[in-house]
């Protein structure tokens, strides 16, 4: 990169780092440094679950995965984003703020016992921290494939990134991370605006990468690539199970499955995500939380359409047509598309939306460790400043996990085939449990028997899926692939903790409508939710206008994304 490159990733990135060290002075009491002591507005949480959920994983990942399978994804940032969205800020979340509760895992002592939350914490720390490996490795990609430094500095720079937002995290909390990233994320729709209209000029807008697939076609005897535009068209893979044939006709119910997954994968995503909770529990009122959520999803959708319809049309070009790592392609079109100035915002915005994501998970992971476990479990009843400093410790020890899971990354065939892998284990069957607290009377007890059920399912699954990878293991024989092909794997997750839950709660009767277990709030974690500011439903006098009612954003929102699924793409 020009050196005038360099100046712009390190000005615009330095700033906000520099912003977050500032905003960190002052951060003393345990409300401050989790919640923010429930005071930030709407379009600041909005901006920052922006820029948390657009990680630079997912610009990598998922221009790779659209140059090998097409547009599909574009189901998870859609349907999966807004369901989950609302899902999170208008049902699972009100019910644990409401409660006093800064955590969603706390949620779950009351409404399913001690065990569920020690096992959702348990389970959040693992599946963010995997995140964090495929961001690790998506910046490694990044670094060296637009070959600005060799493996070894690449390296020392991610490490370097991991530790100051680290660092500022765990100085200053929720309220320093909000607003930082607030501040990433425009850098980072900056950043994903210039490389789209680079590559959109070069392949010719969608008329010329149309015509390139096309041609890529009548060159390669298999064609299919012209269908990479159409999500009805993508049945899973090649290994498809869900074709079945009735009398003359071949129906193929794969593009709904896919789609059915990826709606599991991106309402699990906002509601068991405590990087995503967290920020609508510090809302200063329910109103801005509702409205936070719709922003959040709202200005996720536009990016990462445009990072998707990157992947096609780096398929349809030439040069690009014999990729054996997909992933590589969105820094080869960086590098070949994006003259000086302009190189240096887009590597800004990526680096951006990696330091982004850090500090979110290192704030939330950290949050769940010191309340659920440490807290909770082992030391109950310190003075509050004691678990503000191990919260801080806990941010860098989290972030560091995230390097534990890159050999397993790198036996995948591309990031987000280990992203799916791994979801349907533990996550789709907690992210089920959270539903059926709020939303139904099941019974105390299923809460635990269902992610037991749903869990077996999914390692069963997962090994049938990996074994074959590995030679130290033998294959699974007899399992059918409808049952563990990875996009059934979501459903049939969701679906049997469901079904545990129900005949669990169907022999041990349901529980009284809004009922709760009480917690055993003994010495910090009593006076810390004590502490808190009194619930505000909204920030207006008497009734809120009807002009800014959150239900009707959502409504649009859910509208839009529906019409983008299955029409604009279908």
């Amino acid at each position: 990169m020009h050196l005038l490159d360099w100046l712009i990733v390190l000005v615009l990135n330095g700033a906000v780092i520099g912003l977050g060290f500032y905003l960190a002075r002052g951060t003393y009491s345990s409300g401050e440094w989790f919640l923010g002591q429930r005071a930030l507005p709407w379009w600041g949480i909005g901006l920052s679950m922006f820029a948390t959920n657009v990680d630079n994983a997912d610009l990598v990942s998922v221009t790779g995965n659209t140059y090998n399978q097409g547009l599909h994804i574009i189901t998870v940032y859609a349907i999966g984003s807004a369901a989950g969205g609302i899902l999170a800020s208008f049902l699972v979340v009100p019910a644990i703020y409401r409660a006093g509760f800064y955590t969603n895992a706390e949620y779950l002592e009351a409404r399913f016992g001690l065990a569920a939350r020690v096992l959702s914490a348990l389970i959040q720390i693992q599946y963010r921290s995997s995140m964090l490996g495929l961001m690790l490795w998506s910046v490694f990609l990044l670094l060296t494939g637009l070959r600005i430094m060799g493996p070894v500095m690449a390296w020392v720079l991610i490490v370097s990134m991991v530790l100051c937002a680290g660092l500022y995290t765990a100085w200053g909390g929720l309220k320093s991370v909000v607003w930082t990233d607030a501040c990433q994320g425009i850098i980072m729709l900056l950043g994903s605006a210039v490389i789209f209209w680079a590559i959109w000029n070069q392949v010719g807008g969608w008329s010329g990468m149309l015509a390139g697939l096309e041609a890529l076609d009548r060159a390669q005897p298999q064609g299919g690539a012209a269908d990479l535009v159409h999500i009805g068209r993508f049945g899973g893979g090649p290994q498809s199970p869900f074709q079945f044939a009735v009398g003359d006709r071949v129906w193929d119910l794969g593009p709904l499955v896919v789609v059915a997954g990826w709606t599991i994968v991106g309402s699990g995503y906002w509601t068991v995500n405590h990087t995503q909770t967290m920020r609508l529990m510090g809302a200063r009122s329910i109103w801005d939380m509702k409205m936070a959520a719709t922003v959040g999803v709202g200005l996720s959708l536009p990016p990462m359409i445009a990072c998707a319809c990157m992947g096609v049309f780096g398929r349809a070009m030439p040069q690009f047509q014999d990729l054996t790592n997909a992933d590589e392609l969105y820094p080869a079109l960086a590098r070949e598309f994006l003259t000086v100035g302009w190189k240096g915002l887009v590597v800004a915005s990526v680096v951006a939306a990696a330091i982004s994501t850090f500090d979110s998970m290192g704030s939330a992971l950290s949050a769940i460790f010191t309340r659920d476990i440490y807290a909770r479990l082992l030391v109950p009843n310190r003075e509050d400043h004691h678990y503000v400093i191990v919260g801080r410790w806990a941010t860098v020890g989290v972030l560091l996990l995230g390097f534990l899971y890159l050999p397993f990354i790198l036996i995948q065939k591309n990031m987000l085939d280990a992203f799916t892998t791994l979801i349907p284990v533990f996550v789709t069957p907690l992210f089920t449990i959270y539903l059926a607290g709020v939303l139904t009377r099941a019974n105390r007890h299923s809460g635990l028997i269902g992610l037991g059920v749903g869990s077996v399912y999914g390692l069963l699954a997962l090994y049938c899926r990996e074994a074959p990878k590995l030679d130290l293991l033998p294959d699974p024989v007899g399992v059918p692939l409808w049952l563990t092909n990875r996009w059934a794997a979501l459903c049939w997750s969701l679906l049997i903790t469901v079904a545990a839950m129900a005949v669990s709660t169907w022999l041990l009767g349901r529980e009284a409508r809004g009922h709760l277990l009480e917690v055993q709030h003994t010495g910090w974690l009593y006076r810390s939710s004590e502490s808190l500011p009194a619930l505000c439903e909204s920030p207006f006098q008497g009734r809120t206008p009807w002009y800014l009612n959150p239900l009707l954003y959502a409504a649009l929102l859910m509208a839009a994304c529906l019409w983008v699924v299955f029409v604009l793409f279908w």
